[in-house]
């Protein structure tokens, strides 16, 4: 079981690493391959292209894996992700350089499937710890990602795509070498309708008792968005950061969230339950923001990470939770809503808190933390209302 978490970990950071690989040297690649000083709404158009294909693709790949085992889907995925990153590596120009971006979204779904196998693999009381230890991974990827862009680019600015692609190709063999099934495959005759990804948002929309899971988890994708959209506009705006202060400022602030959502998901569950967890995780999140909204002071920012960062238990114990509410039977396929829920929201939050953060930036750049807090407070009721008697019936999940 820990080689199968091992190659499952290893698959989610190099994801996160494909992720945050490309931003530094985006800019730079687009004017290669455009010619274009202004490359603003190219890399609008291949952030949300990204976004969008994670949104088609997830719910398939989750579908898919309910029925034809999760092991063949994460292969595929792996192999996929390893081409792509070649072909983008040698796309010579911008068509194909979207093209490229836009499969590197349908790979990176395979998230939904990695989820729905630690969950296969895990008992309810390691779930909590499980996912934060994904999570964890996420967050390292994601650290690493846009070091490893930025210092090999400035050899060639093709030359991260390659060490991506090389560093699938070591996990996808790790994985047909170590990493069995997790599940029997079901019998069932697929249904292809039911891999349309608006059926299966259609269908979790249409139970009651999954409705608030799925608005919790946009709304937390969608609050995780503005870090990345406003950070650096407030730190310079606010404290006149350079971006070596920014740089140091996110730092720190991954490097709390990864090891809080490694150590803490686990024993919070364990003495305050999932909801309790997951409520305590606003709070300390909540708290935080607000320091940073009236904050006049940048040492203030660095003094406050270690609360910040208890907002990191909360989402380990609400995925923890979401695998309770559907049976082993449609856990890939809910997976895959969540992960489709989240997509949305990585395409219309950085619109949402760009737009309210220049409608403030000259008076109070703060009110942007503040509008995260008020999102926060409407998600208090919803996570209160969360099931937690064990799946939706039989009925209610056709």
């Amino acid at each position: 079981m820990q080689r199968s978490l091992t190659v499952i970990y290893t698959a989610i950071v190099l994801d996160a690493v494909g992720i945050g690989l490309i931003f530094p040297i985006l800019p730079s690649l687009l004017q290669d391959v455009t010619g274009a000083d202004n490359v603003a709404a190219y890399i609008g158009i291949m952030t949300a292209l990204y976004a969008i294909m994670q949104f088609v693709f997830a719910p398939i790949l989750g579908a898919l894996s309910d029925r034809l085992g999760r092991r063949p889907v994460l292969l595929i995925s792996l192999a996929g992700a390893a081409i792509n990153y070649l072909f983008l590596a040698f796309a010579p120009n911008l068509w194909l350089l979207l093209l490229g971006r836009a499969i590197a979204g349908l790979t990176s779904a395979n998230v939904s499937v990695a989820t729905a196998y630690v969950t296969d693999i895990s008992p309810a009381e390691t779930r909590a710890r499980r996912f934060g230890l994904l999570n964890a991974m996420f967050g390292i990827g994601f650290i690493i990602g846009p070091v490893l862009g930025g210092a090999l680019g400035d050899y060639w600015l093709r030359l991260p795509f390659i060490a991506a692609a090389v560093l699938n190709g070591a996990n996808l063999l790790l994985a047909l070498l170590v990493l069995p099934e997790s599940r029997t495959p079901s019998r069932e005759k697929l249904d292809l309708a039911a891999l349309n990804p608006l059926r299966s948002l259609r269908w979790a929309l249409s139970i009651k008792a999954l409705r608030p899971m799925i608005f919790i988890f946009f709304a937390f994708a969608a609050t995780g968005e503005v870090y990345g959209t406003c950070w650096a506009l407030w730190g310079s705006d606010t404290f006149q950061w350079n971006g070596l202060w920014i740089g140091l400022s996110l730092g720190a602030f991954g490097i709390c969230q990864t090891l809080a959502q490694a150590f803490l998901p686990g024993p919070a569950v364990k003495l305050l339950g999932e909801r309790g967890a997951i409520l305590t995780g606003l709070a300390g999140a909540c708290i935080a923001l607000v320091v940073m909204a009236f904050a006049t002071h940048s040492w203030l920012i660095f003094a406050i990470m270690p609360v910040f960062a208890l907002g990191g238990i909360g989402a380990p114990a609400l995925q923890s939770l979401a695998t309770q509410q559907v049976d082993e039977g449609r856990q890939g396929q809910f997976q895959g809503v969540l992960a489709s829920a989240v997509s949305l929201a990585s395409i219309a939050a950085p619109l949402v808190f760009s737009s309210l953060y220049f409608v403030f930036r000259d008076h109070w750049p703060g009110v942007i933390w503040l509008s995260v807090v008020a999102l926060y407070a409407l998600l208090v009721p919803l996570v209160l209302s969360l099931r937690l008697g064990g799946p939706a019936t039989a009925s209610e999940l056709r």
